[in-house]
C-alpha cells in the first residue's frame, strides 16, 4: 500500500479523535465537572461545550433535580426511654456541582448520618406522646439543621418528612386499649347526651301536653260555666215572664227534698227552716183546689205555733176546729208531714249506717 495512503488514513483517524474528545454535549439537568490535568477547571452547563482533548476529562456527572432519599429505620430513644424506629424522608436539590463534588465524599451519606443524630437530639427531648403528636416540629427541626449544615456542601433540603415511627409491641397494645378505651368513652358520652336529649323533649312534650290539656279544660269550664250560666238566666227569666205563684214553687220545693239525701256520701243533712211555709202553702193550695171559697187565715197565735220543733221529726200545726179547710186540705197537709218526717229519718239512717257499717240496722216501720 502506498504510504502517501496510510499517512492520510491515520491523520483522518487522529482528527476525528481531537474532534470526539474535544465536543462535549451535557443534557438538560446535568451538569459535568471538568478538571485538566486532574484539577478543576470548570462546570459543563447544558448544551454543546468544548473542551481540550487529553488535557481534560469528565470529573464527576451530578444531576441538580430535586430528588428523594429515604432513610432505612433507625432506632431512637424517647425521654421517657422507649425506643421507637423511625423512618425519614428527605428532599434535597443540589444547587452547587463543584462543591457537592469536592467538598463533601459521599454527600448522600453525610446527609443520612446527620439526619440521625439531629433525630435522636430533638426526639430525646420528647416523650412518646409527644413525638406522635408533634411530627410537623420535628420536621422543621430536622430542615433547619440540615439546611444549614448542607449548605456549605452545595445542596438545598427542601422537606425533611417522618415516614413512620414504629414503637415497641408493647406500647402499641397499650395504645391500642387506651384509643379503645377513648372510644368507649365517646361513645357513652354520646349514648348519655342523647338520652338526656331525649329526655329533655320528653319533658318538653310533656309539659306541652299539660299546658294543652289545662288550657282545653279551662276553655271546657268557661264554656260550661257560660252555658249553665245562660241556661239559669233562662229558667230565671222564663219564671218571671210566666209569673209562677208561690204554690208551684212551694210543690217544687217539696218534691227536691227527698233527693237530698239520696247520694251515698250524704252524713248530714240539714232540715231548711222554710220546710213548715212549704207544707203549709201546699195545703193552702188543696185547700183552694178542694173548696169554693178562699181558706181562712190563722191568727198569729197559730202561726208562732207553726215553728219547726228541733225534735227528730219535723211537726206541722195542726188545723184547729174554727178552721175552714177542708178534709181533703187536711189529708194532703198530713201526707206532706208523714213524707218530710220519712225523709228525714231515711237520711239519719242513712247516715247513722255511714259512720258504724258493722251494725246492722233495720228499716223504719211506717208508725213512725
Amino acid at each position: 500500500m502506498d504510504p502517501v495512503v496510510i499517512l492520510t488514513l491515520v491523520a483522518a483517524i487522529v482528527v476525528v479523535f481531537l474532534v470526539a474528545s474535544t465536543v462535549r454535549i451535557v443534557p438538560q439537568a446535568r451538569r459535568y465537572n471538568i478538571e485538566r490535568f486532574g484539577r478543576y477547571r470548570r462546570t459543563l452547563q447544558p448544551g454543546l461545550n468544548l473542551v481540550l482533548p487529553v488535557a481534560d476529562r469528565i470529573n464527576t456527572k451530578l444531576d441538580v433535580r430535586e430528588q428523594v432519599y429515604s432513610s432505612d429505620p433507625r432506632p431512637v430513644i424517647t425521654e421517657d426511654n422507649l425506643v421507637v424506629n423511625i423512618d425519614t424522608v428527605l428532599y434535597y436539590q443540589i444547587t452547587d456541582p463543584r462543591a457537592a463534588a469536592y467538598e463533601v465524599a459521599d454527600y448522600l451519606q453525610a446527609i443520612d448520618q446527620l439526619t440521625v443524630t439531629t433525630l435522636r437530639n430533638v426526639i430525646g427531648s420528647m416523650d412518646l406522646e409527644e413525638t406522635l403528636t408533634s411530627r410537623e416540629e420535628i420536621n422543621s427541626r430536622l430542615r433547619a439543621v440540615l439546611d444549614d449544615a448542607t449548605g456549605k456542601w452545595g445542596i438545598r433540603v427542601n422537606r425533611v418528612e417522618i415516614k413512620a415511627i414504629d414503637p415497641p409491641h408493647t406500647i402499641k397494645e397499650a395504645m391500642e386499649k387506651q384509643m379503645r378505651a377513648e372510644r368507649d368513652k365517646r361513645a357513652a358520652i354520646l349514648h348519655a347526651e342523647g338520652e338526656r336529649q331525649a329526655k329533655i323533649l320528653t319533658a318538653e312534650g310533656t309539659k306541652q301536653k299539660d299546658i294543652l290539656e289545662a288550657q282545653g279544660t279551662q276553655q271546657a269550664m268557661i264554656l260550661r260555666a257560660d252555658g249553665e250560666a245562660k241556661a239559669v238566666e233562662l229558667v230565671f227569666q222564663a219564671v218571671h215572664r210566666n209569673n209562677a205563684d208561690p204554690k208551684v214553687l212551694a210543690y217544687k220545693y217539696l218534691e227536691t227534698l227527698p233527693h237530698l239525701a239520696s247520694s251515698d256520701n250524704n252524713t248530714f243533712w240539714v232540715i231548711p227552716g222554710e220546710l213548715t211555709e212549704a207544707v203549709r202553702t201546699v195545703t193552702r193550695a188543696f185547700g183552694d183546689q178542694s173548696t169554693a171559697g178562699p181558706p181562712i187565715v190563722q191568727p198569729e197565735e197559730a202561726a208562732t205555733a207553726d215553728d219547726v220543733d228541733t225534735s227528730d221529726e219535723i211537726r206541722i200545726p195542726q188545723l184547729g176546729a174554727g178552721s175552714t179547710v177542708s178534709l181533703d186540705a187536711a189529708t194532703a197537709a198530713d201526707e206532706a208531714e208523714k213524707q218530710a218526717a220519712a225523709a228525714v229519718s231515711d237520711a239519719k239512717a242513712e247516715a247513722e249506717a255511714a259512720k258504724s257499717p258493722q251494725v246492722p240496722r233495720r228499716g223504719r216501720t211506717s208508725g213512725d
